[in-house]
């Protein structure tokens, strides 16, 4: 299974990252974020730049994380999940769509 981890970028060399993973100095593959710059939040898999993100999913992503980690370890979810806790489940527009027409089968 592939883990998307929010990296922080700290300089850019070509395609060539310089990032802080959960405060651990790294190196990165750009190709897929050309426009990333210095301060930007990225989402990385297997060394990889993907996506750039915001701080805030930044900060989302790593507590849901540090949840799960603690929760391997045998601890408790804690708040790692608040963001979700209150939320009403959503459907995916397209399926809310074929719902609000009356459609119960496909």
């Amino acid at each position: 299974m592939c883990v998307g981890i929010p990296v922080q970028l700290l300089a850019v060399d070509g395609i060539r990252g310089e990032v802080l993973e959960e405060g651990q100095p790294g190196i990165i593959d750009l190709s897929l974020t050309p426009d990333a710059k210095p301060g930007d939040w990225l989402l990385a898999f297997l060394g990889a730049s993907r996506e750039v993100i915001t701080e805030d999913e930044a900060q989302k992503i790593s507590a849901a994380l540090g949840g799960l980690r603690a929760l391997m370890q045998g601890g408790d979810l804690g708040d790692a999940f608040a963001d979700l806790d209150a939320r009403e489940p959503q459907l995916p527009p397209h399926l809310q769509a074929a719902r609000d027409a009356g459609k119960t089968t496909a």
